[in-house]
């Protein structure tokens, strides 16, 4: 997009005349949303790559977990899994993972070093799934990174694009007093040139909207995804314990 408005600038008959006819203060707000726009494509690439990255990662994942996750959470596919899946859903289960382990190691290691699962009381339980939340909301921080830009620019430009409009017209009439002039064609250029802006407000505020809805949207489904899983997790830890609980039973 920003290529092809520089294009149009620059071979357009129209819009090179419209910007020649412009003052300073409309030419800065020209330039000034050109560099949004290289703004604004950069971020929505940038993210798009990042998170469609991080949700292919996080769905191997699940399905890995999904396969391993109900008969032993611990397996060592999904250790090996997770050391080597940098997607958000791999990162909660190497947290959870973690402070379950940590629990275990209290009671002892068996021959290999490894800890040996062990009943969790309440507190401990309850430990581990604030482990889960914190880190989703971690993972939600980390993927919303730069997304405000997007906010931001579609928000902005439009009013940047009015004020230059606006003060491009009150110049174009302000020189046609001083001139003592009334005729059209005295008008033309300084409201050519008013227009302009807000034609390059509306082209950085429109793939803005655009894509901040659909990133916004890639977001929410990793955030569904990522709940999900924190649920899954959580049941399998209660599975697991219902084993020690049958044994005390027993």
């Amino acid at each position: 997009m920003t290529a092809f408005l520089t294009a149009s600038v620059t071979n357009a008959p129209g819009v090179y005349y419209a910007f020649e006819n412009s003052d300073n203060v409309g030419k800065g707000i020209v330039i000034l949303l050109l560099i949004g726009s290289i703004i604004t494509w950069t971020v929505m690439l940038d993210k798009w790559w990042s998170l469609h990255r991080a949700k292919r990662l996080s769905i191997r994942f699940c399905s890995l977990f999904q396969e391993y996750g109900e008969t032993n959470m611990l397996t060592s596919a999904l250790l090996r899994e997770a050391e080597n899946n940098s997607g958000p859903v791999a990162a909660i289960y190497s947290a959870g993972v973690e402070k379950l382990l940590d629990f275990y190691a209290s009671k002892g290691t068996n021959s290999r070093g490894i800890p040996v699962p062990c009943k969790l009381s309440e507190a401990q339980y309850n430990a581990v799934e604030a482990v889960l939340e914190r880190e989703v909301s971690s993972q939600i921080k980390e993927l919303e990174t730069r997304i405000g830009w997007l906010a931001t620019l579609v928000s902005l430009s439009p009013f940047c694009g009015l004020f230059g409009t606006v003060w491009g017209v009150m110049m174009a009439f302000c020189g046609i007093a001083a001139a003592g002039k009334s005729d059209f064609t005295a008008l033309a250029p300084g409201v050519a040139g008013a227009l302009l802006t807000t034609v390059a407000g509306l082209i950085v505020a429109i793939p803005s909207l655009v894509g901040y809805n659909a990133l916004t949207n890639m977001i929410r489904q990793l955030t569904v995804t990522m709940d999900n899983f924190t649920e899954e997790f959580m049941v399998c830890v209660k599975l697991s314990q219902l084993k020690f609980h049958e044994h005390d039973i027993d």
